[in-house]
């Protein structure tokens, strides 16, 4: 019973720019083998459609169970609903001072909320900047709850070729607090070796 609750991933699209990091960990659960459950927000299906130029079903055929954004009934506004956490991918200042509230208006805060309740790993990728001071007690605050604040930012020690591989950087590092371990990701130490120089 245990395994299968360790091979379901939520995953919540906002509508903040960067709809790739959401898609590369649908991408990324298919890989592993893990089950993804899919919340696209409204403004996310129009973000879809300016950053991607893919549809609503394209998006949703990449998932392995979709929910509607409406549908607060659905399995994953349970705690009796089981997986590894949440995943927020991007995650939009709104969505995230929702869920830092508990005032949910929709599934995908309703979701996040319930994994927090659950003491389940929340990862909220935040697509932001500058922040503001409203912004980063949002995120302190969010913190405290037991939420994990994971900006997307590049990490350079990776040496990254392309914007494709600057995101599944991202998304692994994400998917590394689920306790998963996807390929695309370079490790310092291990396929990234230092240079040493003589003292």
């Amino acid at each position: 019973m245990v395994e299968d609750a360790r091979k379901k991933l939520v995953i919540g699209i906002s509508g903040a720019s960067g709809v790739a990091y959401g898609l590369r960990a649908l991408a990324a659960c298919r890989d592993l083998g893990v089950e993804s459950h899919l919340i696209l927000s409204k403004a996310a299906v129009l973000t879809l459609a300016d950053e991607t130029g893919l549809t609503v079903g394209e998006a949703h055929a990449m998932a392995d169970v979709v929910h509607k954004v409406g549908d607060i009934g659905a399995s994953i506004a349970s705690g009796s609903f089981r997986a590894l956490g949440m995943l927020v991918a991007p995650c939009s200042v709104r969505t995230m001072s929702e869920i830092a509230t508990g005032v949910t208006s929709n599934l995908l805060t309703r979701a996040a909320d319930v994994t927090l309740k659950e003491r389940r790993p929340l990862v909220l990728m935040v697509r932001e900047t500058p922040f503001h001071l409203g912004h980063l007690r949002t995120m302190v605050r969010l913190a405290e709850m037991g939420a994990t604040i994971a900006p997307p930012l590049p990490a350079f020690y990776a040496k990254p070729q392309s914007i494709a591989e600057m995101v599944d950087q991202s998304v692994g590092r994400a998917l590394d607090l689920f306790g998963l371990d996807w390929a695309a990701v370079r490790r310092w130490g291990e396929d990234l070796k230092p240079i040493v120089e003589d003292a």
